[in-house]
């Protein structure tokens, strides 16, 4: 839990972190808030530490990968076994993501890549195997990211 609410400089070391955290600097950052570099390392410590950050991942091209096929699955789950559900199908083949859902019939996301339609297919057994109700199943033609906008859409300038 975060021990206070995230400040101006949090926010915008956070929005920097979601445009390029792999090659962006701590003094680049600085800069671009108004800190000292310093300050930055300390704020980006403090984050993790209330796991506010928890990881620096890759945005992978599946399709340059070889896995073709990206895919959605949308699954109905039994509320009471939900969360054992979504933890065995993180253990399929093929799956990259599971989003476990709040509200409505259509509880579990579950976004699998796979090299062919018979992979897509196993994906799709297996789900269905581990007690998952599979609703839809979609193509992603593209996905599309940008950083949360209430980290601030620029660089904050030490308001």
């Amino acid at each position: 839990m975060v021990r206070d609410a995230l400040d101006e400089t949090d926010r915008g070391i956070l929005h920097l972190l979601q445009e390029d955290a792999r090659t962006i600097t701590t003094a680049e950052m600085a800069d671009a808030i108004g800190v000292s570099a310093s300050t930055v390392r300390n704020r980006i410590g403090r984050l993790e530490a209330d796991g506010v950050l928890r990881g620096y991942h890759p945005e992978i091209d599946y399709e340059r990968a070889g896995y073709q096929l990206h895919m959605v699955f949308i699954c109905c789950a039994p509320v009471e076994e939900r969360a054992e559900l979504v933890a065995e199908a993180m253990g399929i083949e093929g799956v990259v993501t599971v989003r476990e859902m709040l509200t409505g019939s259509a509880n579990v996301h579950i976004e699998g890549v796979g090299a062919d339609s018979e992979m897509v297919d196993r994906i799709s057994a297996r789900l269905t195997r581990i007690g998952l109700e599979i609703e839809s199943t979609d193509v992603v033609k593209t996905l599309h990211r940008q950083p949360f906008n209430h980290f601030g859409t620029e660089p904050v300038d030490g308001e």
